[in-house]
């Protein structure tokens, strides 16, 4: 479990291919001070699980999965990418953000980026099957970032992934600086995660 507040800019230092899933090496001096085998850490909001690290502990390795290969943007990274990290909640924590369980339900497109003086709004389109459950106002997951959706929409024509409803969020300058969703150009795919909450009401309706 996570909160969504970004500890750390980490950098992918290895990729490999093993068969229809990947291994990746990345650096994160912080997250791996007191990280070991089998711990959570996510990475780009995806939560993944520590199989090695090494003596020095600033770098840490994981294996991903096809699933979450096909269902995030993990597989688009490479030796170089920036990616946000954080470590698992501890129970004595604040949550600082909102409940985060570092499980992907789709990837948008960042479409456009409008600065004002001290913030910046961030539009990116909304895949059909996780539209439901975004409202204004809410949380959302945005590459491992709790944000609140400070906008909704809905296109003149769909996006070139396919969407046509959009989200917007609002950065302040720490968000800017310290993720990596402050310098992402207009065409990156980000991860989404609603709030698990939405999810848990729907299906209860559907069942009762």
């Amino acid at each position: 479990m996570f909160t969504g507040i970004v500890e750390e800019l980490g950098e992918i230092v290895a990729t490999e291919q093993v068969d229809d899933s990947a291994r990746l090496t990345i650096r994160g001096p912080l997250v791996t001070s007191d990280a070991g085998h089998g711990d959570s850490i996510a990475v780009n909001g995806v939560c993944l699980t520590v199989v090695d690290q090494q003596v020095e502990g600033d770098t840490f390795t994981v294996d991903v999965m096809a699933e979450t290969l096909h269902r995030s943007s993990i597989g688009g990274l490479s030796v170089g990418s920036r990616v946000n990290l954080e470590r698992a909640a501890a129970v004595d924590s604040r949550l600082g953000g909102h409940i985060v369980q570092g499980h992907v339900d789709g990837t948008g497109t960042i479409v456009s980026h409008t600065p004002y003086e001290n913030w910046e709004v961030v539009r990116i389109s909304l895949p059909d099957s996780i539209a439901r459950y975004v409202v204004e106002k809410g949380s959302i997951t945005v590459d491992g970032i709790s944000l609140t959706v400070s906008g909704l929409g809905i296109a003149p024509e769909a996006y070139a992934d396919g969407a046509k409803d959009w989200l917007e969020v609002s950065l302040i300058p720490t968000t800017r600086e310290l993720t990596t969703l402050g310098t992402a150009p207009v065409g990156t795919v980000v991860n989404l995660e609603v709030d698990i909450i939405a999810k848990y009401v729907e299906r209860l309706v559907q069942r009762g």
